[in-house]
């Protein structure tokens, strides 16, 4: 059974959903959840200093309501809000040194859905994790993508 699951938090649609889900299945297990935001440095670097202030403050206020919610069901919780650490690193990767530092037994994600072209231009978070994972992960798809 799952001991400690990380639920990993973008902003998107589809985050709701993701932390629903980790409530659910948390709530079944017994485990501790970890709710996180990957913040991409290099992706913010060309934004204004205030831009990637907001971004940072919208991250913490997720993960403080998650953390409300998740302490509201009933299950032990911890927030983490990460960076990439230059610019050859990726959400992806990041989220997998969150993962096996915890260590996690699941991680449940959000997913886009995205194909094609789209797919190609914009790339997957949830397809390059799923490649790099050490332990079973739990996708949501976005109801917006589908």
């Amino acid at each position: 059974m799952y001991r400690n699951i990380v639920v990993a938090l973008d902003g998107s649609e589809s985050s709701e959903r993701v932390l629903n889900e980790a409530i659910s299945v948390g709530k079944c297990a017994n485990a501790r959840v970890c709710a996180v935001f990957v913040a991409d440095v290099a992706a913010l670097s060309s934004f204004p200093a205030r831009y990637r202030a907001e971004v940072f403050g919208d991250a913490r206020s997720m993960l403080d309501e998650a953390q409300e919610r998740l302490r509201s069901s009933g299950l032990e919780c911890e927030t983490r809000l990460l960076e990439t650490r230059n610019i050859t690193d990726t959400v992806a990767r990041c989220l997998q040194r969150c993962v096996t530092a915890i260590p996690a037994d699941l991680v449940v994600m959000g997913t886009h859905g995205r194909g094609g072209v789209r797919r190609l231009v914009l790339g997957s978070v949830a397809e390059a994790f799923l490649r790099r994972s050490t332990c079973p992960v739990h996708l949501i798809r976005s109801l917006q993508e589908a």
